[in-house]
């Protein structure tokens, strides 16, 4: 099949979390299936890669009242998957991906990707729209008359593009918004996500625990009635990744490299992210890693709310790495002052020494409010990390208590200080067990987190929503 990506974020041309590696790693296992996909994403200007003009194409459309021509470059992904970038200097000449106009930029990136799509002559058996900034080519493509079949991924459920009656009508959008949706449907909300949700196909998100949950009010950010409309075409698929990417035993970023059955030479790395975050090398002492947005999501609130339990009731290291939130920032700084011989704070981004927290923890720190899937976990097991999590969304999914059959990891279920804490002294514990804690490290790192399996199931949802003419209900 032929499959047209669209996102915000792709690695390694653009990334500010997750969702560029589920983007490229999925369009990759794609390919080694046997299909044919290709990705359409802005040009920013921050990207580095050698990017090359596609001879003789570009489109001109009109937009709020300004005619805008779009230069199309195209780049691949390992030199194999075809990228097509949307050069504009007005709306992504910028550096950042994410900006304070990012409203007008994303719905010009979608006004514009049906005419990018007919100029390039892809004829698509699917359009894949991952997250908010992408769900508006799908009420394009119907105002086009492109009969595409569209899959819509929610990536984060909180994140959702609001924008005010002002914008609804100075944008354009007021003459379509409603236009396309079908009947009896609930009103889409004045958020870009929800005509991705009305109008996809299938959507899907990224794992069967999160699509439970966002039906209900607590984690259905006020989306739960347009999602339960869609019940029958939701489904959550757990995210993967890229095992060449993400590799231990080729990895260039750690001091040592190693595999599931050579654990012995772990202890390498340990040594040196403790020397790299100023702790004392140590290799008997438990050492915490976390790589995480610093947002009140990935519960940063409540690591802080542990602190200082945490060092009273525990000999262990912790060393984490983000960047976020400027109170979240300050917090964490002040504790690290208090805390010089236990807890070292990176606030950046840092890919080498997120590859290092993987490869030097003995556990890897996951203390969501609520996590649609979580990659950190995968590669954390990958690197051979146990993970702690709370259960829920995709860490319910991926990790299971060591007290249970086939347990890979230690879990808290509420939100809750003492019970992270009693999760944190338990892992410790396990940790001077050095028997059995070698031998969980070993399975973990010998799970199949690959995009293998999770690309047969979207194979599964591509077919499904080939066969549907139109969404449920028009």
């Amino acid at each position: 099949m032929r499959i047209v990506f669209v996102a915000s974020e792709a690695f390694p041309l653009a990334k500010i979390g997750g969702l560029a590696d589920v983007t490229s790693s999925l369009a990759l296992a794609l390919q080694e299936s046997g299909h044919e996909p290709c990705l359409m994403l802005p040009a920013y200007g921050s990207i580095k890669a050698p990017l090359q003009d596609v001879p003789g194409k570009s489109v001109t459309v009109s937009f709020t009242g300004r005619q805008e021509q779009v230069n199309l470059k195209t780049t691949g992904l390992k030199g194999r998957v075809p990228v097509y970038l949307l050069e504009n200097d007005r709306y992504f000449g910028r550096g950042g991906i994410y900006d304070r106009d990012e409203l007008e930029r994303f719905l010009f990136f979608t006004r514009v990707v049906p005419e990018v799509i007919a100029e390039l002559d892809l004829r698509p058996d699917i359009v894949h729209c991952h997250d908010w900034h992408t769900s508006l080519v799908l009420l394009w493509l119907k105002h086009a008359g492109m009969a595409v079949p569209g899959v819509y991924t929610i990536h984060n459920l909180a994140y959702q593009g609001p924008f005010d009656r002002q914008f609804l009508l100075r944008s354009g959008l007021a003459s379509v918004w409603q236009k396309y949706v079908p009947a009896g449907a609930p009103r889409p909300e004045m958020n870009f996500m929800s005509q991705g949700i009305l109008l996809a196909d299938i959507v899907t998100t990224v794992s069967p625990t999160y699509a439970s949950e966002i039906l209900t009010r607590q984690y259905g950010e006020g989306l739960e009635p347009l999602l339960s409309y869609r019940r029958n075409e939701l489904c959550g698929i757990v995210n993967g990744i890229d095992y060449d990417e993400y590799n231990p035993a080729a990895d260039a970023h750690l001091a040592r490299n190693y595999d599931s059955t050579t654990l012995e030479t772990r202890t390498e790395n340990k040594l040196a992210l403790q020397r790299q975050s100023g702790l004392p090398p140590d290799p008997e002492m438990a050492l915490f890693g976390m790589v995480s947005r610093l947002e009140e999501q990935k519960g940063i609130d409540l690591l802080l709310q542990t602190i200082d339990s945490f060092m009273a009731e525990t000999k262990a290291q912790l060393v984490i790495l983000g960047r976020g939130r400027e109170h979240y920032h300050r917090s964490l700084a002040e504790a690290a002052l208090k805390y010089p011989h236990r807890l070292s704070v990176f606030i950046t981004y840092d890919e080498g020494l997120a590859r290092l927290i993987y490869a030097g923890s003995d556990v890897f720190l996951m203390p969501s409010r609520f996590e649609p899937c979580g990659l950190g976990q995968l590669m954390a097991m990958r690197y051979g990390a146990v993970p702690l999590v709370r259960r829920t969304g995709g860490l319910a999914d991926t990790v299971h208590d060591v007290t249970e059959a086939g347990g890979n990891g230690f879990v808290f279920q509420d939100y809750d200080v003492r019970e992270m804490l009693s999760a944190a002294r338990r892992a410790e514990r396990g940790f001077h067990h050095r028997s059995q804690w070698q031998d969980l490290m070993r399975r973990n790192m010998e799970l199949d987190f690959s995009w293998r399996a999770s690309a047969g199931r979207y194979e599964g949802v591509y077919l499904r929503a080939h066969s549907k003419g139109q969404p449920s209900g028009s």
